[in-house]
């Protein structure tokens, strides 16, 4: 037995916090809206993968890995699905930037209709870099999907090697 069953002016109201819910328009036009476009959506049978598809290129941004050695710095970026001619490396004020579109065009036609996509995306990553870079021997390769950029350190910063003592 409920509290609420002894209450006979209560017995079949509802809980405080729901009645407050069901009587507020705010929560009741966000009800009705998340409805209308959850029907909408479903009814579309690529809306699932157009959505992924967006996702996609909207927030592409390349996985970048910098490493460095006693002679050179090598920048790694991952860049499956574009091709050589849709990137650019540059080397300015301390850094290095890498730029770049990628293009997808898709299309299918099923039965009675047609549907074509086409979806494009740029990027732009700037990597600061040491001052000790020599950019004028540096060099950059492309295979598959692959971005390797090998950026040699100055005569200098090869030479220049010091320890520091470690105080107790």
């Amino acid at each position: 037995m409920a509290i609420t069953d002894l209450i006979p002016w209560n017995r079949t109201a509802r809980p405080l916090g729901m009645r407050r819910r069901e009587m507020d328009p705010f929560s009741s036009l966000r009800r009705e809206i998340d409805r209308v476009f959850s029907d909408f959506l479903n009814d579309w049978p690529w809306m699932g993968r157009m959505s992924l598809f967006d996702r996609q290129f909207s927030t592409f941004m390349p996985t970048v890995d910098v490493t460095e050695t006693d002679k050179e710095f090598c920048v790694t970026a991952e860049l499956p699905g574009m091709e050589e001619k849709d990137i650019e490396v540059s080397y300015s004020d301390g850094g290095l930037t890498i730029k770049g579109e990628k293009r997808e065009e898709r299309e299918e036609s099923r039965g009675d209709y047609y549907h074509s996509e086409r979806q494009f995306g740029a990027f732009e990553r700037t990597i600061p870099l040491p001052e000790d870079v020599n950019p004028d021997k540096a060099k950059a390769s492309f295979k598959k999907g692959v971005l390797k950029i090998t950026l040699p350190k100055t005569e200098e910063a090869r030479s220049h090697k010091k320890t520091i003592p470690i105080e107790a």
